[in-house]
């Protein structure tokens, strides 16, 4: 398929040719049925998305297409953002055949609709990496997307992202340990704020523009109600030494064995289906 695609750059083809080529690839290489799923020109209150994915009727993602010769910016994105936001999508791909950009929107009181970018694959490149690139395009297929494990993979890249992960070192508990372990290997007991600002020199410029300014969390005392097994009031400690929210601490709980080996097995299949690309 990539050689169908990169003589569509050489021709300079517009963007409506662009999207047939778009079409083939969604129905070959990623599993789509062109009849049913596969949407085009999908009217939004009197706007029009390129093109619209959509499983057992219901739209998962949103496609916006530009000329197979076009360089992608994440400011095309801005458009389908408008369409997202009128219609609860969150994930939008950017794509003109060669590079595919995979977006998720999220909805904040502070920043409004904002959005990152989950992948970027350039087809293109000489030193194409096939498995990363198959990887990547797998999240897209038919059966992933069904299975929301483009979702599960954001939910990842969330996670590890350094905002959150300076959410975590950055806290009492977690200091502590470091502080110990220093002191147990150099014999000192190193200040709290003077560790932290260490912590936060190390980082790249980036991590540390992620992360922002050094705020250290620390415990919460608040103590919740809880009856035990008799029926009595019992007192129970703050949840978790973070004063995480359930939310935050279900990330913690470890998967179920079976759940995480199903979802392995489906994506490498997935990924196998992808690998089409190339052919």
């Amino acid at each position: 398929m990539i050689p169908v695609l990169k003589q569509a750059r050489q021709e300079n083809l517009n963007e409506a040719n662009t999207v047939q080529r778009l079409i083939m690839v969604f129905q070959d290489v990623l599993g789509y049925d062109p009849l049913t799923e596969i949407v085009r020109e999908l009217e939004i209150k009197d706007k029009y998305v390129d093109l619209a994915l959509r499983i057992d009727g219901v739209v998962k993602i949103y496609v916006e297409a530009k000329s197979a010769a076009s360089e992608l910016r994440d400011r095309y994105i801005d458009q389908a953002k408008g369409y997202a936001a009128l219609s609860n999508i969150r994930s939008v791909v950017l794509t003109n055949g060669l590079m595919w950009n995979l977006y998720h929107l999220s909805v904040s009181e502070d920043e409004g609709l904002d959005y990152e970018r989950v992948f970027s694959v350039d087809l293109a490149v000489e030193d194409l990496d096939l498995d990363q690139c198959a990887d990547s395009l797998a999240l897209l297929h038919r059966n992933n997307v069904r299975k929301r494990e483009h979702e599960e993979f954001w939910k990842k890249c969330a996670a590890l992202d350094a905002h959150s992960l300076g959410r975590a070192l950055y806290t009492e508990s977690v200091l502590s340990l470091i502080r110990r372990e220093i002191r147990k290997s150099e014999g000192i007991l190193v200040d709290e704020e003077d560790l932290a600002t260490a912590i936060h020199d190390m980082l790249s410029p980036e991590a540390r523009e992620k992360i922002g300014p050094v705020r250290i969390r620390h415990r919460r005392s608040a103590k919740i109600a809880k009856k035990d097994r008799s029926g009595q009031i019992c007192e129970q400690g703050a949840i978790g030494t973070l004063g995480a929210t359930p939310e935050e601490t279900a990330l913690t709980a470890p998967p179920n064995a079976s759940e995480s080996d199903a979802k392995e097995d489906h994506l490498v299949g997935a990924t196998t289906a992808t690998s089409d690309f190339v052919e």
